[in-house]
């Protein structure tokens, strides 16, 4: 799509929650402030809900809450991004969820790791593939489906939760009560919400969200990309105050504190953030994370003159992957890891 964003964007846009921007000084993201993405509508699922484990398994097992939280418990803090976060930056776009840069947040997830919960069905050496239902149910491009991803039996590893509690309280609505899966290090459509089943396979899974709605295609027809992990990635802070319609910042004269964060996925670390003022480049300060999976504060000093000018950043990992000027288009409108440029007025 081109040109005004479309009614259905904009209901979209309504029905889901972007991570307000001041937010990014936090490390760990207060509850109501995380970013939330719905594909259909939030089930309303009982206490009593039981979550089934079935399949390539020896011992098929319903599990209660008590059930879960009877075995070894976990708790990790990530960052979560949802795959279509600025999505609305790419040109032409695709009619979804028309995300500019706050789709991603951080918290402290608990839970039952999936390999201990899998230890209590053990697995059949034929299981290749993890699946996880949730509850939700709806139409995508016409296909009638509940919600459900997988994991090859490789990732299905002790950092992947099947969570009970974010932040310490028990899950919200909206964020997948009263069980979802997180996986650290992917996108966010990997951690399935309102977890009702939990299928190993001995194939390869081939559920809709899994070979169609998450791919990276550059033309219909064209060859399919599995969308997976992160890509490296940095935001900034809004600095000074905001013009109320606009949102554009204004801060006074002199030495300003900027500040940002940023993170990359397959928990592989940070190691260079570099701040772009009217296009010249130089080093932030970078600080070491929190936790493997969490994103990472940076820090600057810019001396600000009046007048109008245009922030950037931009951010490099261990793995050698920096942040590329403009977005790697695709249909779907996902993996937007582009510089973020902010125009700023110095008064």
């Amino acid at each position: 799509m081109d040109g005004a964003f479309a009614a259905e964007e904009l209901g979209l846009a309504l029905n889901n929650a972007s991570l307000p921007p001041e937010a990014l000084r936090y490390d760990v993201t207060p509850l109501g402030l995380h970013y939330t993405l719905s594909h259909f509508d939030i089930p309303a699922l009982k206490a009593s809900h039981r979550l089934t484990v079935e399949g390539a398994v020896q011992r098929p097992r319903a599990f209660s809450a008590a059930d879960l939280r009877a075995l070894p418990q976990k708790t990790v803090r990530t960052t979560m991004e949802c795959a279509g976060n600025g999505r609305a930056g790419m040109t032409p776009r695709y009619p979804s969820m028309p995300w500019t840069s706050g789709a991603v947040a951080t918290a402290e997830w608990t839970g039952v790791p999936l390999a201990a919960l899998l230890g209590q069905v053990r697995p059949v050496p034929e299981a290749v593939e993890v699946a996880f239902h949730g509850a939700d149910l709806g139409f995508d491009s016409g296909v009638e489906h509940h919600y459900a991803r997988s994991l090859a039996m490789r990732d299905a590893t002790d950092e992947v939760l099947v969570a009970w509690a974010m932040n310490g309280q028990p899950l919200l609505p909206q964020h997948g009560a009263p069980l979802r899966v997180v996986v650290p290090g992917w996108y966010g459509m990997a951690s399935v919400k309102w977890l009702t089943r939990i299928e190993l396979l001995d194939r390869p899974f081939d559920g809709y969200q899994q070979v169609v709605g998450y791919q990276y295609r550059k033309a219909a027809g064209g060859e399919p990309v599995p969308v997976r992990h992160m890509k490296v990635k940095s935001l900034i802070t809004p600095p000074g105050i905001p013009d109320w319609y606009t949102r554009r910042r204004l801060v006074e004269r002199g030495q300003v504190e900027l500040e940002g964060r940023a993170w990359s996925g397959a928990g592989v670390p940070v190691t260079r953030v570099e701040l772009g003022v009217d296009g010249a480049w130089r080093d932030a300060e970078v600080f070491p994370p929190a936790e493997k999976y969490a994103w990472q504060r940076w820090r600057a000093v810019w001396n600000a003159v009046a007048g109008e000018h245009e922030l950037a950043c931009r951010a490099t990992d261990a793995a050698g992957a920096r942040q590329p000027p403009e977005p790697d288009w695709n249909m779907g409108g996902m993996g937007n890891n582009a510089v973020q440029r902010m125009p700023v007025t110095v008064r």
